[in-house]
């Protein structure tokens, strides 16, 4: 009769007492968000769901749905995502930025930060406009409220042009931003030349708001700047 060595029954006792690896529920749920944003970007809203998400992702199907039970929610967190990280790359800390005087904010910095945002991200941001344009409440969205906020508190400074509508034009400047990929991406072969629409854009912008929102005698430095742009190869 053979007698199983010591050794390997205590191997197998250690193996059968060994703890399990715990799960890290927010570690998922980004790589979740990550394969979404991932497959936004591919296909678009009506190429996502959430089964296919998980594959990309390389979850458990049960273990996605826990997270998102539809492609509605997923889409929602990506937008929320989306608006997030734009506000951080326009404005900066959230904590910080809604104490800020609107007169120390940079037009300049705002407009080229939102115009590379987008460029680096067309197809998420696109769907994030669309989203916030779509919805009824709007003002939940971050990155819009204090978007729109700026450009109501910049309208009452003796810096704007009298009877601005921060709406319009607050709509008007989010649109352009976010169809100029389009253009770009289609015409651009490199991400150098993508650089360089992406700087010609905001050029353009920064020259259509010195004489629609902002008060020329008031703003030297950027008419300096986009003349300069007209030399620019």
């Amino acid at each position: 009769m053979t007698i199983p060595s010591s050794s390997s029954g205590r191997s197998g006792l250690n193996s059968a007492r060994r703890p399990r690896r715990k799960r890290d529920p927010q570690s998922t749920r980004e790589a979740i968000l990550e394969a979404a944003r991932q497959q936004l970007a591919q296909d678009g809203k009506e190429g996502v769901s959430v089964a296919q998400v998980a594959q990309r992702a390389g979850v458990n199907r049960g273990t996605a749905y826990q997270h998102f039970q539809t492609r509605e929610q997923l889409i929602e967190a990506t937008a929320a995502w989306v608006s997030d990280n734009l506000y951080r790359t326009v404005f900066g800390d959230p904590n910080v930025a809604r104490a800020v005087p609107i007169e120390s904010i940079s037009v300049q910095a705002t407009t080229e930060h939102l115009a590379e945002f987008a460029m680096e991200n067309p197809e998420i941001g696109r769907i994030w406009l669309f989203e916030l344009l779509s919805s009824k409440r709007p003002a939940n969205d971050p990155f819009w409220q204090q978007y729109v906020s700026n450009l109501e508190r910049f309208a009452k400074t003796n810096l704007a042009q009298p009877g601005i509508d921060a709406e319009v034009v607050s709509v008007l400047l989010l649109a352009g931003t976010f169809l100029w990929p389009v253009w770009a991406r289609a015409h651009a072969r490199t991400a150098k030349e993508r650089q360089r629409m992406t700087k010609r854009f905001s050029r353009e912008v920064l020259r259509l708001c010195l004489h629609g929102t902002l008060r020329p005698d008031k703003y030297a430095d950027l008419e300096d700047l986009v003349a300069r742009s007209n030399s620019l190869p």
